[in-house]
């Protein structure tokens, strides 16, 4: 086992897929810059900078993979891909059904997501559970450096199209970037864990669709993913000194989703808290409810989401995104 970063673990399993596959090529804008070890070991063949129009270079992707290549796209912020969703809806996520199963489209489209330092609407959104409403769609969304690498090399050897989002309060060049210049006085809430951490010598593929248990606990099951398993694990500490047992679920992917594991630990604990830094209505929240009211579950039930546009201003923002503090105080209502 080895010590790495969030960034620098995805960056590494990534080099590590490309040193054993040749069909896997990245570009995207600045990834000269943003990937240079990967642009110096590999070359300007395999990682090329593509001009500032998500459109373009994602619907190229498309046809690179049906040509036979592994694409990793780079959208540098998810609020992009909008400009850009076509090639995704229309194209990459219908291409199996439509044809039959006789073509394929397997593309990676990386992107940083998630707010908490004053950036606003267009540039903090989540989004996955937006694009996890369409077929065929898988959406990955790690937490820690050691599910970062090994989810990476899952999404790379998929079939079809992978939307493979990084929090920006877990990447350290996220940080160094968005808090350096005029932005010194900005104040990160940032995990203790999660940013770094212990990863495999050699990067193995992790499964898509399993879920990871970080804290069993009997009286209330608390799930998130990214940012927010942290701020479960803290709010569940803060519970145990009120005398609360609480369960933390990483689902690491909203699609596929490992209703399973949600099911069983709601079952258990007859109490479910979903902490979703993604907007509220329509979303991830509503959709874990009814898996487990499908389920015939019998439960108590609440959510702590992103529930309207982030607003620019940081101490507003904290207000509308999920944090320690909400999770408690809705975990709490729930008891």
């Amino acid at each position: 086992m080895r010590a790495m970063s969030f960034a620098d673990a995805i960056d590494d399993a990534l080099g590590q897929a490309m040193a054993d596959d040749s069909r896997i090529v990245v570009f995207g804008e600045d990834v000269h810059t943003l990937r240079l070890p990967l642009f110096t070991r590999f070359g300007e063949r395999r990682v090329r900078s593509a001009p500032i129009s998500e459109a373009a270079f994602l619907g190229a992707a498309v046809g690179a993979a049906m040509s036979g290549l592994r694409p990793v796209v780079e959208i540098m912020m998810v609020d992009f891909i909008a400009v850009a969703v076509d090639a995704l809806l229309n194209h990459a996520a219908k291409l199996e059904a439509f044809s039959g199963d006789k073509w394929r489209c397997p593309l990676v489209v990386r992107a940083a997501c998630g707010g908490g330092y004053g950036d606003g609407g267009q540039h903090e959104q989540s989004l996955w559970g937006w694009l996890a409403h369409i077929p065929g769609l898988t959406v990955v969304v790690p937490s820690n450096p050691a599910d970062a690498g090994g989810l990476l090399l899952s999404a790379i050897e998929d079939e079809g199209p992978v939307v493979y989002m990084e929090h920006k309060l877990l990447a350290d060049y996220w940080l160094d970037y968005l808090g350096g210049g005029s932005r010194k006085t900005v104040q990160f809430d940032v995990p203790k864990d999660g940013a770094s951490g212990p990863v495999p010598d050699k990067w193995k593929p992790l499964p898509l669709g399993k879920a990871a248990v970080c804290r069993e606990g009997n009286d209330i099951t608390l799930v998130s993913l990214a940012v927010g398993v942290h701020r479960c694990m803290e709010a569940a500490k803060e519970l145990e000194r009120k005398g609360i047992s609480a369960g933390v679920l990483d689902l690491r992917t909203v699609t596929p989703l490992d209703k399973d594991a949600v099911c069983q630990m709601v079952a258990r604990s007859g109490r479910l808290l979903v902490v979703d830094e993604d907007y509220e209505a329509f979303g991830l929240s509503g959709e874990l409810a009814a898996i487990v009211a499908e389920a015939e579950i019998k439960m108590k039930y609440g959510r702590v989401c992103t529930e309207e546009t982030i607003p620019y201003s940081r101490e507003l923002e904290n207000e509308v995104l999920p944090n320690t503090k909400r999770i408690v105080d809705a975990a709490l209502k729930l008891m």
